[in-house]
């Protein structure tokens, strides 16, 4: 599987932003969870602790094209550097708030800074990739490298803030999401020649989310994100219902591990059946993946199951992100990337909010319904639609 990605990264720049990238998107695994963790241990309150991620992953979905519009406009490199200081100075607040035991209102609008200001730096780095590799079979390549990247977050940041929010204080695995969030990112506006080139705006150029398959997919990444939100905050009250809640970040981190294996063995693939096929397998997949999890009440179990329902997440991910970059133009490139991120996001603050609040009134082992319902959503919608993405595919790969 290592063969395909040795020739990624024989550009000048691109080992530079890809570890900036990896480090600046910690806090993308490590908020949710953190937050949780902060607010539950000091109000024991799943139905708060949800809203307020609810709050912030909403801002978010509202604010990343603006800020993906802007870094196409504008370039990366002056539009990131803003955004990263007053979104680590909402997270300080957030943790000042909670802290100084301030009316709850307090965490709302912090919450809400704190999702204004987040950047999609998945979606910069992609769109860095889409430059390097477009129109070569090393593109695909690429996107299976950063979705692994994006699950190696994912099984290193919920272990990482599970174990300082429980060993150290409830506050320090939030600080440690505060300072890889400003490293890596001011550290990726730094990588100025591996950024995309400034775009001049098109007067028709209107937006992304307007072409009929981006918004599908935009749609169907919408349920994918209620999936991941309604997953994480269920599984740290199924964690807590065992008498384990140490052991919830182990339990999310199995989540993604089976995604970043499968992402590492998908990505070295050299596929024959469209973009289109791959992904309505993916999602098919995903839903007959989550189904054991309704009955199991054993964490080790549950870790495996996770681990083996993950194993669709990939592949999904991957191929939306590569029909993405088919059908946006290059001028709107990284506005496109964000709609989908966008998505995901408003889908996890959906998942979190509902997630809290099943938790509270039936418990976590039937709250797991609701993610279920959401991968059915999400078939029906991405096969239901598909015939939009039925595009011809890419001339005879180019090796760059």
């Amino acid at each position: 599987m290592v063969g395909p990605y040795r020739g990624l990264f024989e550009r000048p720049g691109t080992k530079a932003f890809v570890l900036a990238g990896l480090v600046g998107r910690m806090p993308m695994s490590m908020l949710g969870i953190g937050v949780i963790l902060l607010i539950t241990a000091l109000t024991d309150n799943y139905a708060t602790a949800g809203a307020v991620g609810a709050v912030s992953n909403l801002a978010f979905a509202a604010a990343a094209p603006l800020s993906g519009r802007l870094a196409d406009r504008f370039g990366q490199g002056r539009v990131i550097p803003p955004f990263a200081v007053v979104n680590a100075l909402a997270l300080a607040a957030l943790m000042l708030s909670a802290g100084g035991g301030l009316p709850e209102w307090t965490l709302y609008a912090a919450g809400l800074v704190i999702g204004a200001t987040s950047l999609s730096l998945g979606s910069m780095v992609r769109a860095r990739w889409s430059v390097i590799h477009g129109g070569t079979d090393r593109l695909h390549t690429a996107f299976a490298f950063e979705s692994v990247a994006d699950e190696v977050v994912f099984v290193t940041g919920p272990a990482l803030v599970t174990v300082l929010a429980t060993t150290v204080n409830p506050y320090a695995g939030l600080i440690v999401a505060l300072v890889c969030m400003l490293a890596g990112s001011l550290a990726l506006a730094a990588q100025r020649r591996t950024q995309p080139p400034v775009q001049l705006v098109r007067s028709s150029g209107g937006t992304p989310i307007l072409i009929p398959a981006v918004a599908l997919l935009a749609a169907v990444s919408l349920a994918l994100g209620a999936i991941f939100g309604s997953v994480d905050l269920i599984t740290v009250a199924f964690a807590e219902e065992q008498g384990v809640k140490w052991a919830s970040g182990f339990l999310l981190a199995s989540f993604a591990g089976g995604s970043m294996v499968s992402g590492l063995w998908f990505g070295s693939r050299s596929w024959r059946i469209s973009l289109r096929a791959r992904f309505v397998r993916a999602l098919a997949l995903f839903v007959v993946g989550l189904l054991p999890i309704l009955f199991i009440d054993t964490p080790g179990i549950m870790a495996a199951a996770l681990f083996l329902a993950g194993f669709a997440i990939s592949p999904t991910l991957i191929t939306c992100f590569s029909l993405t970059e088919r059908l946006v133009p290059q001028y709107l490139l990284t506005e496109g990337m964000a709609w989908i991120s966008t998505a995901i996001t408003l889908g996890v603050a959906l998942g979190s909010w509902a997630g809290g609040q099943l938790t509270e009134t039936y418990g976590a082992s039937d709250a797991y319904v609701f993610s279920i319902v959401a991968a059915a959503v999400a078939v029906i919608v991405g096969i239901g639609g598909s015939g939009l993405l039925r595009l011809p595919e890419a001339p005879s790969p180019a090796k760059s």
